[in-house]
């Protein structure tokens, strides 16, 4: 069985159980008790949490354990944006790139919806990134000062912007500490979901330049339910869960220690890790891309061509996610592809699990310019940890044929 949908969700490593055990088992203790029990499984959650922070250079306290990266996706740009507005009623809009993953799409639609906010989704070139240039005049709209004006940015009436890492369909790496600068010259916080970024990408939060960053455990190693989301120290937040005050009082409910445990330990794994994974998975990559392209007539490659050395890149040069691979077969159902695939032992998706069971087409592809009928036919092709090369030539070959039989009508 060649398993490439890691963007969905990837195995759990050993290391990670091993570590979890103990807090799953003989130290069950609840970490807001005050007996002896409670109070170590306080500190396993402290040292996670400062485990976590290292990585990231970032603060322990900054860091805010959740059920996922759908919920810290949803904590940042509501939390962010009602509790700046609350200081600041002029601030009425929240920014969002049009290809970002549901949880902040839907995140800044519900603020439209509910809490009078406008919701602005930004345009991306065909290859899925974010202009600069389109970035500022966002922010630049309204009260602040226009580019090109000759004076210093006035304030901006955007609460929060949201632009991804990467993204999770298409694998579009965003320049993210260019962005970074920008939003800083209007003084708006920017969160980035970096939930497809742990394993392949550098996190440091410094580097990136943003006020707050989503991860999900079950990305990297961790059993699902485990998330994260880290928030700039000064960064005004509201909290979306309330009840007993957990997490500085930003995240209500039952610490989940054993899971933050977790999850300290596989991002402290993907990052020892992270060149040598990289540096394979990359070769994985082109090697299945160079495949599909060379074995299947009319196979498009969605996103940026990371071969194509003269276009956009995004942080540090990269500008597609190195174990990422995603294409349309124009004239073929996608979703009879990814059938067939699995009866040839290759597991892949047509996109974001989240979106699965939708007939509409993806709202990325739309979004680079892909016409529905074709966007319908899309493969996502994800690789990681246990990746070999006879998966990847699994796949080009069952590809290759199940396209090459589906256009010529037989079945």
């Amino acid at each position: 069985m060649s398993y490439l949908d890691h963007a969905a969700t990837t195995a759990p490593r050993r290391e990670v159980i091993e570590a979890m055990w103990p807090w799953l088992t003989q130290n069950f203790g609840n970490a807001s008790s005050h007996h002896e029990r409670g109070q170590r499984a306080a500190r396993a959650l402290d040292d996670a949490r400062e485990r976590i922070a290292a990585v990231l250079g970032a603060g322990p306290s900054e860091i805010i354990f959740t059920s996922g990266g759908t919920e810290a996706d949803n904590l940042a740009v509501k939390g962010i944006a009602s509790a700046r507005r609350q200081r600041r009623p002029e601030l009425n809009r929240v920014l969002v790139s049009s290809i970002e993953h549901d949880a902040v799409l839907e995140s800044a639609r519900s603020l439209a919806q509910y809490e009078a906010f406008t919701a602005v989704e930004l345009s991306v070139d065909s290859a899925g990134f974010v202009s600069p240039d389109t970035f500022r005049a966002a922010l630049a709209e309204g009260d602040a000062a226009r580019p090109g004006s000759g004076s210093t940015p006035g304030p901006s009436s955007v609460a929060v912007a949201s632009v991804m890492l990467a993204n999770n369909e298409v694998g579009t790496v965003q320049n993210i500490p260019e962005l970074a600068r920008i939003a800083a010259e209007f003084a708006v916080p920017l969160h980035t979901d970096a939930v497809q970024s742990a394993a392949t990408l550098p996190l440091d939060v410094n580097e990136l330049g943003v006020s707050a960053l989503s991860l999900a455990g079950h990305k990297f190693g961790t059993p699902q339910g485990i998330g994260l989301l880290w928030v700039k120290r000064g960064t005004p937040l509201r909290t979306l869960m309330s009840g007993g005050g957990q997490e500085r009082g930003r995240r209500s409910g039952t610490s989940n220690v054993a899971g933050a445990v977790g999850l300290a330990t596989a991002l402290q794994l993907a990052e020892r890790e992270r060149e040598e994974y990289t540096a394979r998975v990359t070769a994985l990559r082109d090697r299945l891309i160079d495949g599909i392209l060379g074995s299947v007539p009319g196979a498009l490659l969605t996103g940026p061509n990371p071969r194509d050395t003269g276009a956009t890149s995004g942080l540090n040069g990269t500008s597609r996610l190195p174990n990422n691979a995603f294409f349309c077969f124009p004239g073929v159902n996608g979703e009879t592809v990814l059938v067939d695939l699995e009866n040839q032992g290759v597991l892949v998706s047509s996109g974001s699990a989240c979106a699965t069971g939708s007939s509409e087409p993806s709202h990325v592809l739309t979004a680079l310019g892909v016409p529905a009928e074709v966007a319908t036919t899309s493969v996502r092709f994800s690789l990681g940890r246990e990746t070999s090369e006879a998966n990847i030539d699994n796949a080009i070959r069952a590809t290759a044929q199940i396209i090459a039989r589906l256009r010529g009508g037989a079945h």
